[in-house]
């Protein structure tokens, strides 16, 4: 099994990043983004830039008819992803090898009762600091995307070929034989990150030092242990230490989609993170109150411009 074809979805912050490097690094019509001709033709009109650099894509239709690809990318937001499974039909064969590197743990499962299971990836996009303002996308650490098989201690043919893939276009990657805690891992981050620096309205800078918004964050990840604990995943005080340290190699500067999304004045992914978790608390009969709190100021701060 070869990956030669590649076709993303989504040109957030993550699917420019990926969809950029990889369009450097391998034959560029090999690299098919996936987009309505509306927002293709918006996109030749305005431009997409990546840490400065006019970006040059191959773009198709959801309609178009094509060969299969050998991977397909989702990088939509999750509100999103519906829609996306539904465009990237004209793509899929019988060997396509699907990833997802959205947030939250139930996006995976998602493509897996669409297109079935045998060729989904698990994945996590993890040290990256990525910011997308308009049609500007800058980053300073690409971080990497971390994968491997649903089912733990294996590795696949689907996830060599995906190494085989990235080594060849020099992503960096790391491939993990327990991905269901890793995905539980990166929800427990963003949890906190991404809720604490949206209420606060910063940046990583603000939860990288001391103070009430860093106590927040680590509260409300703590809260995940205590849902994912309940669901049969181990996570722990040293997970927490080990997605801290991921953390702090970000940039102060950067931050994370959703503060990104109420700077923008866009509904947020807030039901994918506390959202969750209130849902998970609700069915072990489990108090979150931190997760409550972060939930009910993400909700009404999106009330003041959704109307």
């Amino acid at each position: 099994m070869e990956i030669k074809t590649v076709s993303i979805i989504g040109l957030g912050a993550l699917g420019i990043m990926y969809a950029h490097h990889f369009s450097k690094k391998f034959s560029k019509e090999n690299v098919r983004i996936i987009a309505d001709q509306d927002r293709i033709n918006r996109y030749l009109k305005t431009g997409i830039y990546c840490n400065g650099e006019l970006c040059d894509f191959n773009y198709v239709t959801p309609e178009e008819s094509i060969p299969p690809s050998d991977l397909i990318l989702f990088t939509v937001k999750f509100e999103g992803l519906q829609n996306a499974i539904r465009s990237v039909i004209n793509h899929v064969g019988p060997n396509t090898i699907f990833m997802s590197a959205l947030n939250g743990i139930i996006s995976e499962e998602m493509i897996g009762e669409a297109f079935g299971f045998d060729n989904v990836l698990y994945c996590v996009a993890q040290g990256m600091d990525a910011v997308k303002v308009d049609n500007q996308l800058t980053y300073h650490h690409k971080g990497k995307l971390v994968f491997g098989d649903r089912k733990s201690g294996i590795i696949s043919e689907q996830t060599r070929a995906v190494e085989k893939f990235f080594q060849l276009v020099e992503l960096p990657y790391e491939i993990d034989t327990n991905m269901k805690h890793r995905i539980w891992g990166k929800f427990m981050l963003n949890v906190g990150v991404n809720q604490t620096v949206a209420v606060y309205k910063s940046n990583y800078g603000e939860v990288l030092k001391e103070g009430e918004a860093r106590q927040t964050m680590i509260a409300a990840m703590r809260e995940v242990i205590k849902v994912a604990e309940k669901e049969g995943i181990g996570l722990s005080e040293d997970d927490l230490s080990y997605w801290l340290t991921v953390l702090g190699t970000l940039s102060p500067e950067g931050k994370p989609s959703m503060a990104q999304d109420v700077d923008a004045k866009r509904l947020s992914e807030v039901e994918l993170f506390s959202g969750t978790v209130l849902k998970y608390a609700q069915k072990h009969n489990i108090n979150v109150p931190v997760n409550k709190l972060l939930y009910e100021k993400i909700s009404s701060i999106e009330s003041e411009y959704v109307r």
